[in-house]
């Protein structure tokens, strides 16, 4: 079931391409609340409160102060991630005007009262129809796997900062954004940032995702869309923004990422698998190389992929982590895995690169002074995929 609030937009928050943050007064509403400072915030009794909510112009329509708009409150009334906003469904006071017509089948968030017709790259309408109706070769192009949104940023920084020591200009990247997270790209202000900054040529919704520069029905198009559209020299695959698990072997929704290496090496890609690690996290099961990435590779992944070790410098703080990393990634390398292990230095000028992401880094609310490993780890990944990049 959904939990509804109804409301009035009373100011505006930050907007970015695809969203725009409003504080909305809640009729009568009690309980919890967000609070507009962020975070949420328990108001006893009845009575009106303003919650941060996130509105999707493309879907809802435009926004002004004074509307009147009906929200989804259920993720943020159980404090269950959504960035602590409420999600504006619909305004109530008057219907946007009916899109103009446009090409386009493509239905996301299929079957959902929020569903969506998009163009697609791979549609019948589309200009690139003929380029991938046929298409299956990536070409040997790099396509960096990566289990959570937050390692995004790094991976491209990580390519950048390799670029930029060989002398080489900076690759093109495109992000494939996979559906296994949020479905909008407009939640991301990652996405919006790195495309503003340039380090992001294109971003690639596929699944049930939308919202992206180009939509694809599947990984597989989106791969190719990514070569033959954007022409990118390197890919990073992730979910969206938000990460489902549920401490179980098998129930993440990060399972997609072994998904993701076969379809890379189906059509004929260099699939590059980046690690998800932990020198912070307070569980044992996400503690140096996380059971996801172990679960992923080791066990969905049938084709071989280059599983990018970050090695630390012996002096570091990260020394032992390092050594713990390199023992749990074994597994995944011959003899007993099917991967091949490929060990990346990763010392100060690489997290110095870091530091000058465009959009400050973020893993499991902990910053790169927090888990500089986790961070590390990606943008190891970053620098090999760029030093084999085929240009």
């Amino acid at each position: 079931m959904i939990t509804w609030r109804a409301g009035t937009v009373v100011s505006f928050g930050p907007a970015w391409r695809g969203a725009l943050e409003l504080v909305v007064e809640v009729d009568g509403a009690p309980g919890t609340a967000s609070d507009p400072a962020g975070g949420t915030a328990a108001r006893p009794g009845p009575g009106p409160a303003c919650v941060r909510a996130l509105a999707y112009p493309d879907l809802v329509g435009p926004m002004e102060r004074g509307a009147r708009v009906l929200m989804n409150v259920t993720a943020l009334d159980r404090g269950l991630g959504t960035g602590g906003y409420a999600l504006v469904v619909a305004r109530t006071d008057r219907l946007p005007a009916d899109p103009a017509p446009a090409p386009g089948h493509l239905v996301k968030a299929r079957y959902t009262p929020l569903q969506t017709m998009v163009l697609g790259v791979d549609d019948q309408e589309s200009d690139h129809h003929d380029v991938l109706r046929d298409a299956e070769d990536l070409g040997g192009m790099p396509v960096v796997v990566a289990d959570l949104h937050s390692a995004v940023p790094a991976i491209v920084a990580g390519a950048r900062h390799s670029a930029a020591l060989s002398g080489r200009p900076a690759p093109r990247v495109a992000y494939v954004m996979t559906d296994g997270g949020a479905l909008p790209a407009g939640f991301s202000r990652t996405v919006a940032e790195l495309r503003a900054a340039g380090w992001l040529a294109s971003c690639v919704t596929v699944g049930q995702a939308f919202g992206g520069d180009l939509e694809a029905v599947t990984v597989h198009m989106g791969l190719l869309a990514a070569r033959l559209v954007v022409e990118a020299d390197l890919v990073v695959v992730a979910q969206g923004p938000g990460n489902l698990g549920t401490g179980t072997r098998w129930g993440f929704s990060g399972v997609s990422a072994g998904e993701a290496i076969n379809a890379a090496a189906t059509l004929h890609g260099r699939p590059i698998a980046s690690l998800r690690v932990s020198g912070a996290d307070a569980r044992p099961r996400h503690h140096g190389v996380s059971h996801h990435s172990l679960t992923a590779y080791g066990q969905v992944a049938l084709a071989s992929a280059d599983v990018v070790v970050p090695v630390f410098p012996a002096e570091s703080p990260l020394a032992a982590l390092g050594d713990r990393i390199t023992v749990q990634a074994a597994e995944l390398g011959a003899p007993a895995g099917r991967h091949r292990l490929v060990r990346v230095a990763a010392g100060s000028d690489l997290r110095d690169a870091l530091a000058g992401t465009p959009i400050p880094l973020s893993t499991m609310g902990r910053g790169l002074d927090d888990d500089p490993a986790a961070f590390l780890a990606a943008a190891v990944a970053g620098v090999h995929a760029e030093a084999v990049a085929v240009r």
